[in-house]
């Protein structure tokens, strides 16, 4: 076994005088005439380890093996550091390079570009900011699951593999083995009998309607998993690969729906703000100056809610000089949701019941018989970061509203049966998680909050 000593034990509780063995890779390194030093980082934590060479026990041949990039393995003693910025340091009393690393290495200390480092996704990781995203991604991640799991929730498993397209708006990935050089043709169209399902398939763009008949069961459900999407935007909060969070509950209405998407997106915020309180600093310096009014935002203040009826007429009044006015049964553009959070409210804001016309069949019809039984949740900087509606529970009213967006019926039928047998009121959510830490970090792009982003026209 490797027997090493992390550098967040070293910095946090190894008692000073101790001697440890430790392992990193340099960000950077210096040397003055007597001594030489070296700053690196193990992954353990965000803080970095200066390491101390005296230079009368290490040759000049030995300390040029400490290159930015490489991998060195230290053992040394524990001292208090009479530097800023570091409260220990390690006194080093011997040497090994364990990775060498060259002139050539990419990432040397100096500031980088995004657009360069995203050229560099198997490196980016080491530097700084990309160390804080990472930390803040795993933190995230698992505030998601603490916060389900202490209420209840059953952490379901869809397949990413489905016949059907819940958004209706065809941007799915098809999935297929047959042959592209000799596709089998039938009555002048692919025969998809021969394929591996016997039928079309796709990659899921949402794992919603798998959850529905699982929380009608189970109760209340939720799954976080990868969702693909075949939309050719190329923006910077557009990729076809990412994370959603997608809870199903049964016996809850639109209100019980908007009130744990309030509570579940403040438990995010606060676990972040309060665990990673170095990448969040960092981040604030070197990145999004007003991070800290982001956290505010979330945590000091109930969520503000408007109605899309009210939401069009503020667009027309109060936004009359800074954004295009909105015809009643239109979407929102993206600078319209941004100025109803960032301007309009100032705040996160619900926004509810929007035109049945332009949202998906299974949203539930309000008795107006115009609008749907739904919520997006703008928030500032960012726009929307969740969807949510209350299911419609009604068969006729489900079927009814799947013909007329043209629905294949049979793909369709299992989805209905949970509305022959035993229907309920029930209502979910979609969380887009890396719109989310977009917001939690400050960064601008999804490309940045995703280790190996897929975007459109890019696998980079």
């Amino acid at each position: 076994m490797i027997s090493r000593t992390t550098v967040r034990a070293v910095l946090e509780q190894v008692p000073l005088g101790a001697d440890v063995t430790v392992f990193g890779w340099v960000r950077n390194s210096r040397t003055s005439s007597s001594v030489a030093f070296a700053s690196i980082s193990d992954g353990s934590c965000f803080a970095a380890l200066q390491i101390v060479f005296d230079r009368a026990r290490f040759s000049d041949e030995a300390l040029s093996g400490v290159a930015v990039g490489s991998c060195i393995r230290v053992s040394g003693r524990v001292e208090s550091s009479k530097g800023q910025g570091q409260a220990r340091e390690l006194m080093a009393d011997s040497l090994d390079v364990a990775g060498p690393s060259g002139g050539d290495y990419p990432l040397q200390p100096k500031r980088h570009s995004m657009e360069f480092l995203r050229t560099l996704p198997q490196l980016r990781a080491r530097t700084a900011t990309f160390n804080a995203v990472f930390r803040i991604r795993h933190r995230l991640a698992m505030a998601v699951h603490d916060f389900f799991d202490s209420r209840g929730f059953v952490y379901v498993h869809p397949p990413l593999l489905t016949s059907s397209d819940c958004e209706g708006a065809g941007e799915t990935f098809q999935v297929t083995t047959l042959p592209l050089d000799r596709v089998p043709i039938r009555d002048g169209s692919v025969d998809y009998t021969e394929d591996f399902f016997g039928r079309k398939a796709y990659l899921t763009v949402s794992a919603q309607l798998e959850a529905e008949p699982l929380a009608l069961g189970l109760g209340s459900v939720y799954t976080f998993g990868p969702i693909f999407r075949a939309d050719p935007s190329d923006t910077r909060i557009h990729a076809a690969e990412f994370w959603m969070i997608e809870p199903e509950m049964a016996f809850f209405d639109l209100d019980d729906d908007i009130a744990l998407i309030e509570e579940f997106v403040k438990h995010m915020a606060s676990v972040v703000r309060e665990r990673c309180r170095s990448e969040l600093a960092f981040l604030a310096e070197f990145v999004e100056p007003g991070l800290e009014k982001r956290y505010s935002a979330v945590l000091d203040e109930p969520f503000a809610r408007v109605a899309y009826t009210e939401a069009v007429r503020i667009i027309g009044s109060a936004g009359a000089d800074r954004v295009a006015g909105l015809e009643w049964g239109r979407p929102f553009s993206a600078e319209q949701e941004r100025f109803l959070a960032d301007e309009a409210f100032g705040r996160p804001v619900f926004v509810t019941d929007y035109p049945a016309s332009f949202k998906p069949f299974y949203m539930r019809m309000n008795d107006d018989g115009r609008t749907v039984a739904c919520t997006d949740l703008l928030v500032p900087g960012v726009g929307e970061i969740v969807g949510g509606s209350q299911r419609e529970e009604r068969l006729d009213a489900v079927v009814g509203r799947a013909r007329e967006q043209g629905m294949d019926m049979d793909t369709y039928s299992w989805y209905f049966d949970i509305r022959r047998w035993g229907s309920a009121p029930h209502s979910g959510f979609g969380l887009g998680f890396e719109r989310m830490l977009m917001y939690l970090t400050g960064m601008k792009n999804i490309r940045d909050v995703i280790p190996y982003p897929r975007t459109f026209g890019s696998m980079a």
